[in-house]
């Protein structure tokens, strides 16, 4: 089923794998963690063992980068029962480092749908995170100039969605949201009553994931950013 768009007033777009680069480098570390630890553990365990760290850290330390920091040290202390080096504990506090320093790589065709949309839509950025480091993303995107709202939510689900629109004086019917993540750029906004339009990215966070009982069909997924133009432009 496809969305109506004839109501659409407000665009919601989330930042992290649909405006630029986010979760590649987040694997190209967890790669490089794997590394530092293959002398307690294998790939595979230590993949496993982070993912399960990262998920019961979820609710003390929140999404981003530095919740993933302390999760890696925590795990590397895990894995080597205590005997990690100091040395070791210091390369993934740099890991981390390079990661929140890293250049924003805009996904192809993100300026171009802005800047078409900006004068005829309100847009808005909604994203998960650290608020300092979604913040200096943005900025350095170069993209900030296109949004009327930035918004940088502990969570996506219903409720948060739900108090975000009526701080903002949106209707439901009139909102529509674009994202990579079905579990946190779809689903909540369905439930609410809202529209939303799934732009996959080619990796997905595995707490992102959701099972195909799950799935729901009243959206529209695109397979590249620009193909929105096709159906807010008529």
């Amino acid at each position: 089923m496809e969305v109506n768009f004839e109501n659409i007033k407000v665009i919601g777009f989330d930042a992290d794998d649909t405006l630029w680069v986010n979760e590649t480098y987040f694997r190209e570390t967890e790669e490089r963690f794997a590394e530092l630890m293959e002398g307690y553990e294998t790939k595979n365990k230590v993949d496993q063992e982070l993912f399960k760290m990262e998920m019961k850290n979820l609710e003390l330390y929140g999404y981003g980068i530095k919740g993933f920091v302390l999760s890696m040290i925590e795990s590397a202390l895990d894995l080597s029962n205590g005997k990690v080096s100091q040395e070791t504990i210091s390369e993934i506090l740099n890991l981390g480092k390079r990661m929140i320093s890293h250049p924003v790589e805009l996904l192809d065709g993100v300026e171009e749908v802005l800047s078409q949309l900006v004068n005829k839509y309100r847009l808005i950025v909604l994203t998960k995170g650290d608020l300092l480091d979604q913040e200096r993303k943005l900025e350095r995107s170069g993209i900030s100039k296109y949004f009327h709202h930035v918004e940088v939510l502990s969570d996506k689900k219903e409720s948060n969605y739900s108090n975000l629109l009526e701080h903002l004086e949106v209707n439901v019917d009139e909102f529509l949201m674009i994202g990579n993540s079905l579990k946190s750029d779809v689903l909540p906004i369905l439930n609410i009553g809202g529209s939303a339009v799934h732009v996959p990215f080619h990796t997905t966070w595995a707490h992102e994931m959701i099972a195909d009982s799950e799935q729901m069909n009243d959206h529209l997924k695109l397979n590249k950013l620009e193909d929105i133009l096709k159906y807010l432009q008529n």
